[in-house]
């Protein structure tokens, strides 16, 4: 069972079900969403698997001064650890706090994108060589709130201090709470948040009075193969500059960034196509860098299945953790960082698991069908069974969901639909849920 990666559980510690999926932040705070109030799960059995639900879009411009909070309040214990452990982190090469304002601004989202992974070794690099390369782009993130408080993580996206993070680790502060950000050299810089899209799980932030930084490379993850080395880097319970490694152990995998009952059709409010991975991933990874071995950012860690019980507040790593695929994370930044309310693709059906004879799950089952959207202009009826959508399988409504959001608002994509036990192929043009009314 997938669950929800809140970054505050929506049960209390005492209540988490067993084997769930939960935010990768590290928080001390007991069930309340950002503005101090529970959560509040959608009960909508059979949503458009593209709109934004009821959680929409909710970016924060806020430019007040923020202070750097009090870390020590909420991580204290990470803290003690590390002083037992030795110190994590260190120079990093650069100056944080730089007043060097004549340098040219770099920028990873504007760079140009070179695609080396997977199909030779040529260019790998030990994970070693890859720690020294991403480690002073990854960043841990300090967020408090009058009603919560905890730490992710972050990657940096421009000299200046633009960084990409998720959604649950900045919501916390997104209604005047505060943020830091600490760098892999040891200083520390106050931030605001930029932009917030609670569908994907993303936020931008700005850490102010900071040049000189490293900007990630980012990869693609389009070619991203089942087997591939990775490596993940974040603050996994405060832990600062924390490095694993792994392999890719799945792609696409539906993952429900929502809350913490489970994933179940029609909960469509932050689904995403996981890559799965079995590197060490915990609480306190959530935003940082999933990289492959030519030190390029492929992924942005969010999620980690954990068994619990009730003596736990929070569950460690299984070998199963997710991040968001950078390829659809990154025009969501470019969004957010200009000021833009992100957008995503619609196809504008709503759906629930369709099962087969034998009573598995197999496909999505169209339920209704939006007038004058993607899917009734391609033709699709109440009663089709999606199978596959680009070529990748359709294993249930979740999937469906999941699939559609790795595609931008315009694209086409082919479909495979099973109509009265025969199967017809669609082209559809999606379209754009800031249309939606």
């Amino acid at each position: 069972m997938i669950n929800d990666m809140s970054t505050t559980p929506p049960y209390p510690p005492h209540m988490q079900p067993p084997g769930s999926v939960w935010g990768t932040s590290s928080s001390r705070a007991g069930a309340l969403d950002s503005d101090g109030s529970p959560p509040t799960p959608s009960q909508r059995p059979g949503t458009d698997p593209n709109g934004a639900g009821p959680f929409g879009p909710d970016p924060d411009t806020g430019t007040h001064d923020r202070r750097p909070p009090r870390r020590g309040v909420w991580v204290a214990a990470a803290a003690l650890l590390a002083g037992a452990i030795g110190g994590v982190g260190g120079a990093a090469g650069y100056s944080a706090l730089s007043d060097d304002s004549t340098s040219p601004v770099r920028d990873a989202l504007t760079a140009p994108v070179v695609d080396t992974s997977n199909t030779s070794s040529s260019g790998t690099r030990s994970v070693e060589a890859v720690a020294a390369a991403v480690l002073p782009s990854v960043v841990k993130i300090s967020v408090s709130s009058a009603s919560s408080a905890g730490s992710g993580s972050g990657i940096v996206l421009t000299s200046d201090g633009l960084i990409l993070t998720n959604n649950h680790v900045a919501a916390i502060a997104a209604h005047g709470g505060n943020i830091a950000v600490s760098f892999n050299d040891g200083t520390d810089a106050p931030a605001r948040i930029v932009g917030r899209d609670p569908l994907t799980d993303l936020a931008v932030i700005q850490a102010e009075g900071v040049s000189g930084l490293t900007p990630a490379t980012l990869g693609t993850s389009s070619s991203l193969r089942v087997g591939e080395q990775v490596v993940a880097i974040g603050s996994p319970f405060g832990l600062d500059s924390t490095v694993t490694s792994g392999i890719v152990s799945a792609l696409n995998r539906p993952v429900d960034a929502t809350d913490g009952s489970s994933l179940r059709p029609g909960n469509t409010d932050s689904i995403f196509a996981g890559i799965q991975t079995d590197a060490a991933i915990n609480p306190g990874n959530s935003g940082g860098a999933l990289v492959n071995m030519q030190g390029q950012v492929i992924g942005i860690n969010s999620a980690i299945y954990s068994p619990t019980s009730s003596d736990a507040t929070q569950g460690g790593s299984v070998g199963l953790g997710f991040a968001i695929p950078i390829d659809e994370a990154r025009p969501i930044a470019e969004q957010l960082r200009s000021g833009e309310t992100a957008t995503h693709a619609r196809l504008g059906v709503s759906i629930q698991d369709a099962t087969n004879s034998e009573g598995l799950v197999d496909g999505a089952e169209v339920r209704e069908v939006t007038a004058g959207s993607a899917a009734a202009e391609a033709g699709l009826k109440v009663g089709d069974v999606i199978t596959t959508i680009g070529g990748q399988p359709v294993t249930g409504a979740d999937s469906l969901v999941a699939l559609v959001r790795t595609y931008r608002p315009a694209d086409k994509v082919s479909l495979d639909v099973n109509r009265n036990g025969n199967t017809e192929n669609f082209t559809v043009k999606l379209d754009s849920d800031a249309t939606q009314s």
